[in-house]
């Protein structure tokens, strides 16, 4: 199939397919004319990068799993038993990945809380100054004139 009717089946967008093409995820057959010609096996094979895109993966890493990956209807199995520490390693980053998030977000709370305490103070501050204002208004004060 071409890519139009390729991209409409897998929900993928056409640059998209190119971008995984040159990452050399995906290798459609070429017509004489030189257009792409997709088959059923590439639809199972885009299925495969969309899921291990979303498992947090890159292309780099894609591009060296996915030979060993085996798609089982909707779910991607592994083929190669070497794998396996490949996956680990990929989850360990995720997890340094979610623990330097969390640190960043911790960070940005704190700096968040401590410039809320100060506004409250400033407008504590501001309260108490504006009441002293009132009362040191130099027009409220009697004059005096001089004789």
């Amino acid at each position: 199939m071409r890519m139009g009717e390729f991209s409409r089946r897998t929900g993928v967008s056409q640059r998209l397919l190119r971008y995984y093409e040159e990452q050399g995820l995906l290798s459609p057959n070429r017509m004489s004319s030189g257009y792409r010609d997709y088959s059923d096996g590439d639809i199972a094979t885009v299925r495969a990068i969309r899921q291990l895109l979303a498992a947090g993966l890159n292309t780099a890493t894609i591009a060296e799993l996915l030979p060993c990956m085996v798609v089982d209807g909707q779910l991607l199995d592994p083929a190669c038993p070497g794998i396996l520490p490949d996956l680990h390693k990929e989850r360990e980053r995720l997890d340094n990945a979610i623990s330097d998030l969390l640190a960043a977000r911790a960070a940005l709370d704190t700096i968040a809380n401590a410039a809320a305490a100060d506004l409250e103070n400033m407008d504590a501050c501001l309260t108490m100054l504006s009441g002293r204002a009132e009362i040191e208004n130099p027009a409220d004060r009697p004059t005096t004139v001089a004789q």
